[in-house]
């Protein structure tokens, strides 16, 4: 047990240490190469006692490299990150809360809800802002928060929210959502382009105001998550063994669902629909770590922020001057690995 115990911290420090190391490879990645060093030493600037580093007075630093990757590359390696991790985390919660090992963020409709919302503000051209914040990620964010309240009161029944009635409800509303957003985009014909490329998936223009749109909320859901990652791992059980066990099944429930959806609502407001991350990687996580929540949590993270900031390196630069859309990436890279996976490890799934 000791043995299991240490080699999972090790995962662990291993996955962190290869994000740590992915950022900063990614922020060298792009039209202008900018060689690791000089990144390290940009970054580092920014740290108190930073400019200390051994062997700073030796490296050139470019001006324009710094506001290269200061301004532009910095938000958007991050908001990757940020965007993976909660897309995985949100599907490992929801595969563990339906016991469905193919639910995903898109299950409950939360995705279509801010899909529909962003795609309404394209539309019809809204251009304000609103402390910073432009129309788009406002309206998403707004449609799937309004999405989640929506199913949320459908599948009451009483005091409690049956699993098989929000799925019911979920699926119901979400194809609601879909066709509505097919509509929007019939009558849009000045911005269907727009349009059709943020239901893609993208990142691309991103600047720190999407990051501190997100970060809160993403920060924020990820910690409940996590501290009721061993309840969790209860309902594997069923609700009926959760019960007895001692946990509040219903509060313990809200409090999850309410979570995972906001970490999908805040990862699609910011960057589109980008399908198949919050699916693949919670699989990968548990067919190499284990089904326990409690690790699968923060390695899902972990694992889902270096999976997305590959793509995103991949998208902006396989085919320059053009951005491909993270979302055909997505599928593309990650449904081969995940079938070798599944090939390698079938009885390891539950």
């Amino acid at each position: 047990m000791v043995a299991r115990k240490k080699s999972t911290y090790t995962s662990l420090l291993l996955l962190a240490t290869l994000l740590l190391m992915s950022i900063v490879m990614a922020l060298g990645i792009g039209a202008v190469t900018i060689p690791v060093v000089e990144t390290v030493h940009i970054l580092a600037q920014g740290i108190p006692g930073g400019s200390v580093l051994p062997f700073s007075s030796a490296v050139n630093i470019v001006p324009s490299h710094r506001d290269i990757i200061i301004k532009l590359r910095l938000p958007r390696v991050l908001l990757a990150v940020l965007v993976g991790s909660s897309l995985s985390v949100a599907g490992a919660t929801f595969q563990g809360l339906f016991k469905n090992p193919m639910a995903d963020p898109h299950i409950i409709g939360v995705s279509a809800g801010a899909a529909l919302g962003g795609a309404t503000a394209l539309s019809l051209g809204m251009r304000f802002r609103y402390f910073g914040f432009s129309a788009v990620p406002l309206f998403a964010f707004m449609g799937a928060l309004l999405t989640v309240v929506l199913v949320y009161n459908l599948a009451r029944v009483g005091e409690r929210v049956p699993i098989m009635s929000l799925l019911l409800a979920g699926i119901a509303v979400s194809s609601i959502l879909q066709a509505l957003i097919s509509l929007v985009t019939y009558f849009s014909d000045g911005e269907l382009q727009k349009i059709v490329f943020w239901m893609m998936g993208s990142l691309s223009g991103r600047g720190w105001d999407y990051l501190i749109l997100a970060l809160p909320y993403c920060l924020i859901s990820m910690a409940v998550i996590w501290i009721f990652a061993r309840d969790l791992n209860a309902f594997l059980l069923g609700e009926e063994p959760a019960l007895h066990l001692g946990i509040e099944v219903e509060k313990v429930k809200a409090y999850l669902l309410w979570a995972a959806s906001m970490l999908t609502a805040a990862a699609v407001a910011t960057s589109g629909l980008i399908g198949f991350v919050g699916l693949i990687i919670p699989h990968m996580v548990r067919l190499l770590l284990g089904p326990d929540h409690r690790i699968l949590v923060p390695a899902s993270a972990l694992t889902g922020g270096i999976f997305l900031l590959w793509v995103d390196i991949l998208a902006r630069t396989a085919l320059p001057p053009l951005e491909l859309p993270l979302g055909l990436l997505t599928s593309l890279v990650g449904g081969p690995f995940f079938i070798y996976l599944l090939r390698k490890r079938k009885d390891a799934l539950y």
